[in-house]
């Protein structure tokens, strides 16, 4: 059996024996592939007011597999609101965080319609080369190996709150053990000077979907769900006079403008950040712990 046949088995596999119910979709390589290989699954993407870009992909799923794909249309004031309660959830205040609203958002409407056991593309882009700073990489493979012992994603955090079980077959051991089995030009493959990285599902997604949904463009989920809009409407609460005086009266890196401001919601809910534990060592940014070997502070977001 050829490696594209095998990672198809293996997902299908994986899938079955989660026993999953519902599926958090985006319009993207990752979760599309999941939806492929089992369409009964109850799918639900999220979008900001209806600024988000995915649906002409979510049109394809249930144009071509023949699914219902329920779109949650979440208001500004709804996600605003919601960032203290993801902070308290996650103990973060992760730059990222437009990302976590929607994840937070699609969970949630699963667990209202009933879903108890969930998948999500989650690894896909680890796994298989989907990051563009990917293609970049000497070693490819030494990078990956470094950074899947310490996977960790918001949604599994967000479940366990909502009382969902968040599966993620992309990181099922079979899959892992196929994808360290591959050449690099199966992840990422060189055309016509650009790279598409996470070929081999691409190659695997061909067998369902046109060529307008295989061929896509990599997008972060806040940029999909239109969740980054919410940068700009905080970003305007702070002046560039305020955002150098906080950042010298912290003393910490702040990425941005929205990342000062969820430290200082992250202030008012959590508190004062937690020193290491033993065996971990300290964040150099924001001082938290973090696992030896991981790079990304899941507190602070900074990577160092």
């Amino acid at each position: 059996m050829g490696l594209l046949k095998a990672i198809e088995k293996a997902l299908r596999k994986a899938i079955e024996e989660y026993e999953a119910e519902g599926i958090l979709l985006s319009g993207g390589i990752d979760s599309g592939l999941l939806l492929c290989l089992k369409r009964d699954l109850f799918a639900v993407s999220v979008e900001l007011e209806n600024e988000g870009r995915e649906g002409p992909y979510l049109r394809i799923l249930e144009k071509e597999l023949g699914v219902k794909i329920e779109v949650i249309s979440i208001s500004k004031k709804e996600a605003l609101e919601a960032i203290p309660l993801l902070i308290r959830i996650l103990h973060s205040f992760d730059p990222a965080l437009p990302n976590d609203l929607a994840v937070y958002f699609g969970l949630r409407t699963l667990k209202e319609r009933g879903v108890s056991k969930v998948i999500t593309g989650d690894g896909g882009d680890e796994l298989f080369g989907g990051y563009p700073f990917m293609a970049e990489l000497e070693n490819l493979e030494a990078y990956q190996k470094a950074i899947i012992p310490h996977l960790s994603f918001s949604s599994k955090k967000l479940g366990e709150f909502l009382g969902l079980e968040v599966f993620y077959p992309f990181l099922s051991p079979k899959v892992v053990e196929l994808s360290f089995m591959m050449p690099r030009d199966e992840k990422i493959k060189q055309i016509n000077g650009k790279a598409f990285g996470k070929w081999i599902l691409r190659k695997i997604l061909a067998e369902y979907l046109p060529p307008e949904f295989v061929w896509q463009n990599k997008r972060p989920l806040e940029v999909g769900s239109g969740m980054e809009i919410l940068r700009k409407e905080i970003a305007k609460t702070i002046s560039d006079d305020e955002f150098e005086k906080k950042k010298k009266l912290y003393g910490l890196t702040f990425l941005c403008k929205e990342h000062l401001y969820f430290y200082e919601v992250y202030l008012k809910e959590i508190g004062q950040i937690p020193p290491p534990k033993a065996h971990e060592v300290a964040c150099s940014n924001c001082g938290a712990g973090k696992p030896q070997g991981r790079k990304h502070c899941q507190v602070c977001g900074v990577i160092a």
